[in-house]
């Protein structure tokens, strides 16, 4: 299952096995879909997300940050690092789409958005440069978070295509503010 290819260019082991939290904890976590439509979910992400992207600026340029967050992860997301006593890291499964459709132990999904997400860098391009071109391709993104022009994007692809577009403060609150030249 884990050499699946989800597209072009990427495949499920890069997209689940790529962020920090996961490479430090791997001997205690499964990172991969238990839901079939997870997998189509990311299939679609690569497919009209990912894939153009990488076709324009470039397998050798592109860096997955974090993919695909599986229900182990994000348990050890939520935890604090035993030695520096820093949280793991950040996740909101309610709306960022990075555990797709994936279930809680209740049964219910983690995001009822449906679709997927991930975080990415351009290594050659500034983040807005990035941004700039993706909005001009008019890529069918559902929302897309900028965090600054030397910081990961966040991008997911799902049902709605609502093509919303956010930065965020100082204090980490979502914004409009700084976005309004890919507003459309």
């Amino acid at each position: 299952m884990t050499n699946i290819a989800l597209g072009q260019y990427l495949t499920l082991d890069e997209f689940c096995c790529c962020s920090q939290t996961y490479q430090k904890y791997a001997e205690y976590i499964n990172p991969y879909p238990q839901q079939p439509e997870t997998i189509t979910a990311l299939k679609d992400l690569n497919q009209y997300i990912i894939d153009p992207i990488i076709a324009y600026f470039g397998r050798e340029n592109f860096k997955l940050t974090y993919g695909f967050c599986s229900a182990d992860l994000k348990r050890y997301l939520n935890q604090k690092d035993p030695k520096t006593g820093i949280k793991n890291g950040r996740i909101d499964p309610r709306r960022d789409q990075h555990c797709s459709y994936e279930l809680n132990r209740n049964h219910k999904p983690f995001c009822d958005r449906g679709g997927a997400a991930y975080d990415f860098l351009i290594q050659n391009q500034s983040s807005d440069r990035v941004v700039d071109w993706i909005v001009k391709q008019k890529l069918p993104f559902d929302s897309l978070y900028f965090y600054g022009k030397t910081r990961p994007i966040h991008i997911s692809y799902g049902p709605q295509h609502k093509r919303d577009i956010w930065a965020f403060n100082a204090t980490g609150q979502p914004t409009r503010k700084g976005t309004e030249q890919w507003q459309t």
